[in-house]
C-alpha cells in the first residue's frame, strides 16, 4: 500500500513541480532551460548530500564503478532534463493538468512495451486484453478531458 501512495505522492510532486518550475522560468527572463538547469542543480546538491549521508557505498566507490556500466544505464539523466524542461515549457501553453495527461498516455504506452518485451532488463510482464482494454478506457477519458471545453 505505501508503494501505491508513493508512486501518487510523486505524480503530485510532478504536478506542482511543472507549476513551479514554470513561474521560475518566468523570473528568469522567460527562459525555461534556466528553470530546469536550477531545478536539476538544487536536486542534483540534495541527492549528493543525501547519498553521502545515507547511502552504502563510499562515494568513491560507487564514482570507481561508472565507467564499468552500459552507456544506456547512464542515459536517465539526460531523460530527466527533457521531462523537467518539457513541463516547465509545456505547463504554461497546455495547463498543467492537459500536460500531465500527455506525459501520463506517453508513460502508460512506453510502460506497456517495457513491461511486454522486458526492455532494459525490466522482468518480463505480458500485455493482455485486460490491459489494452485498461489504455483505451484511459486514453479516451483523457482525450474527452482534453477536449472539453471551460
Amino acid at each position: 500500500m505505501w508503494l501505491l501512495v508513493m508512486a501518487f505522492s510523486a505524480g503530485a510532486g510532478m504536478a506542482m513541480q511543472a507549476a513551479i518550475n514554470s513561474q521560475l522560468g518566468k523570473a528568469l527572463v522567460g527562459q525555461p532551460l534556466y528553470a530546469a538547469f536550477w531545478s536539476f542543480a538544487s536536486g542534483a546538491v540534495i541527492l549528493l548530500i543525501l547519498s553521502l549521508w545515507l547511502a552504502k557505498g563510499t562515494w568513491w566507490q560507487v564514482m570507481s564503478l561508472i565507467p564499468a556500466q552500459p552507456w544506456w544505464y547512464l542515459v536517465g539523466g539526460a531523460l530527466g532534463t527533457g521531462l523537467v524542461f518539457s513541463s516547465i515549457f509545456l505547463a504554461p501553453k497546455l495547463g498543467v493538468a492537459n500536460m500531465l495527461f500527455f506525459m501520463i498516455i506517453g508513460q502508460m504506452v512506453f510502460g506497456v512495451v517495457i513491461d511486454h518485451l522486458g526492455l532494459f532488463n525490466m522482468p518480463v510482464r505480458e500485455i493482455n486484453w485486460n490491459k489494452i482494454i485498461g489504455l483505451i478506457v484511459m486514453v479516451s477519458g483523457l482525450s474527452i478531458f482534453f477536449l472539453a471545453k471551460k
